[in-house]
């Protein structure tokens, strides 16, 4: 009975295995994008870019896409949205072999390839809660964010930076493959997905009319929420500022080449698969406000080290350590989200929350780059420091006031 109670189910770990390849193809992607435009050109900002166009979708379609999860199967949505990637990766591919790529070309195919990321995490998010318990919740993020790491941070990028080595279009070939037998897999799931969720007996109403604001109109009458969302938005910016630029101090101070930047990232991994498997232990020892306090501080605030320390010990401690506060502050705020919102509105705030985290992620990896550029490389990792400080003690105080277990704090 208790192993049947803990069991994740069949279809729950055919959704992963569609998720971890989706991963997988990401997170070669993330060695190669910054690869791709450090071999373009030596702009600090025009390298920041690249980061940020994958970002900006959020801005641009996060809402619609809310929409789209509350109206359509969520089936439907990852298989079409993976399609979509599989053809921008085929041209950019196309256009890398044949020496035509520039780094306007690199920054639409980033954007593009962006928009349908809006829709896929989107709409991966809210079946989540129809594939699992409630109770299983914290435990089935936690192995899903621990497939993203590994995917994006332990075999993604050392794959990514040795496939780039052997041909600059290789890697985004290969992405390619993998979202296409991510598709496959998807199109096996339960018909179940391939319809949207209707409400539950507990839940709010929530018609189609109210149309794609509702979630955010929702997100902001909800102060406890509203605020976690505006200082893990602070947090994801500060923690992109450093990295945009991180592929640059590896490569300037830290002496690496194209396969030691992925050998360091994947090195993180370590970390953030610690965190990702341990996030609901630690969720349910110290409760949802300490986990997240200590998260935000922690991924934020740990990077200052490398405007201190510039040497590859101190970037291993940084890339681990960070990895595993931002897997556990994932896994937590993604939980909450599931637990308070009403079933035909958890589409349009998952994406209303995660299009204010990403656009201030993509304007991160604008402001780390310009502070590169101006006031030197070290820059970006002292602004984290900062935003770790002030992001950390507004939530603290934020979330004092009322009774954390009112909202589903546990």
């Amino acid at each position: 009975m208790e192993n049947q109670a803990h069991s994740l189910g069949r279809p729950f770990w055919t959704f992963w295995s569609a998720a971890a390849l989706a991963n997988l193809g990401d997170g070669i992607r993330v060695a190669a994008f910054p690869l791709l435009a450090a071999a373009l050109t030596d702009d600090p900002l025009a390298v920041a870019a690249v980061a940020a166009a994958q970002f900006l979708p959020w801005l641009v379609s996060g809402l619609f896409a809310g929409a789209l999860a509350d109206r359509r199967g969520a089936r439907t949505l990852l298989a079409a949205a993976d399609t979509g990637r599989v053809v921008v990766l085929a041209t950019l591919a196309t256009a890398v072999a044949l020496g035509w790529a520039t780094i306007a070309l690199v920054v639409a195919a980033a954007f593009l390839l962006g928009v349908g990321e809006t829709v896929r995490d989107t709409a991966a998010q809210t079946a989540v809660p129809r594939l699992v318990t409630d109770a299983q919740l914290e435990k089935a993020n936690g192995r899903l964010v621990a497939g993203e790491i590994v995917g994006n941070e332990f075999v993604g990028p050392p794959v990514g930076a040795l496939l780039f080595v052997l041909g600059a279009a290789i890697p985004f070939a290969v992405n390619g493959a993998t979202l296409a037998l991510a598709v496959m897999l998807v199109l096996s799931l339960p018909l179940t997905l391939a319809h949207r969720a209707t409400a539950t007996s507990g839940d709010s109403p929530a018609p189609q009319r109210d149309g794609i604001l509702a979630g955010l109109r929702w997100l902001v009458r909800q102060p406890m929420l509203r605020t976690l969302v505006l200082v893990s938005a602070a947090v994801a910016a500060a923690d992109t500022a450093w990295f945009a630029i991180f592929v640059l101090y590896a490569r300037d101070a830290l002496g690496l080449g194209a396969f030691g930047f992925g050998l360091l990232l994947a090195t993180g991994a370590g970390g953030g698969l610690l965190g990702s498997f341990t996030a609901d232990r630690l969720i349910a020892r110290f409760r949802h406000r300490i986990v997240l306090t200590w998260s935000m501080a922690i991924t934020a605030g740990v990077p200052v080290l490398l405007a201190v320390v510039p040497n590859r010990a101190a970037a291993v401690v940084v890339v681990v350590t960070t990895s595993a506060a931002f897997a556990v502050l994932n896994v937590a705020a993604l939980s909450v989200r599931q637990r308070l919102v009403p079933t035909g509105l958890l589409g349009r705030v998952i994406a209303a929350a995660r299009m204010i985290t990403y656009s201030s992620t993509a304007l991160g990896a604008l402001a780390g780059g310009a502070l590169a550029a101006r006031a030197g490389i070290e820059a970006p990792f002292v602004f984290s420091g900062v935003v770790a400080v002030a992001a950390t003690v507004a939530w603290w105080l934020a979330s004092r006031p009322a009774a954390p277990d009112a909202l589903g704090l546990r």
